[in-house]
């Protein structure tokens, strides 16, 4: 039976199935499908009906049976470090899918910093590949999650912007700077920006600058 708040909210009840982390502070959490989705959409999730659900882009396919989350453990919020503990077996409740940053088969460039690369792997792992390039930056050698299937699969088209290691295959440099420096951006696609407000920002300003008409961007914000 559904409490008032369960109600309130339009809470679902799911399961985990798995909760493991796959680089120093980062987490892929998955659980039960409970609600159809569209690539690139967001759910609310709370551990507690007295709390309310904070908000995680799915990481799974469309056709998926189990949704995966992927998000950073943050020491100072309330839900991630109790997320990081709860094992297989345990309770969540769900809000339903909401969000309109989502692609189609016309091409595209997919630009991500961090935890952003969640709605593109949704959207690749929907079938959506052909006509797309993913840009993915981070920190370090260890944060382009879910590379092993990005990389068979987009091969050159794939770019792992790292800021502060080397490594076979790397571009060495952030996101920003490859994006600069790459010499042509093409007029006849569109760009999907996912991270921080300040990666988000630069990047849609460089974009302009480089002569990207303004409603060929499309953003979404990471808090």
């Amino acid at each position: 039976m559904e409490s008032q708040i369960d109600q309130k909210n339009k809470l679902s009840t799911t399961t985990v199935l798995e909760n493991k982390a796959i680089a120093p502070g980062v987490y892929v959490l998955k659980y039960k499908k409970v609600k159809s989705f569209r690539a690139g959409q967001y759910i609310g999730l709370t551990t507690d009906l007295s709390v309310t659900p904070r908000l995680y882009t799915i990481a799974s396919g469309e056709n998926d049976t189990e949704v995966q989350v992927l998000y950073n453990l943050k020491d100072d919020g309330w839900l991630t470090p109790r997320l990081s503990e709860i094992k297989p077996g345990t309770q969540l409740y769900v809000t339903n899918p909401e969000g309109d940053f989502t692609d189609d088969a016309s091409p595209a460039w997919w630009i991500a910093s961090g935890t952003g690369i969640a709605p593109y792997a949704a959207m690749f792992r929907s079938g959506l590949i052909k006509n797309k390039t993913l840009i993915h930056g981070g920190r370090h050698n260890q944060s382009f999650y879910f590379e092993k299937e990005f990389l068979p699969a987009f091969n050159e088209n794939y770019i792992r912007c790292c800021s502060q290691d080397e490594g076979e295959g790397l571009y060495h440099g952030r996101l920003t700077r490859y994006l600069q420096e790459v010499k042509e951006l093409p007029a006849n696609c569109r760009y999907f920006l996912c991270g921080s407000p300040e990666m988000v920002v630069e990047v849609r300003d460089l974009l302009i600058k480089r002569g990207v008409e303004y409603e060929r961007i499309v953003a979404e914000i990471y808090f």
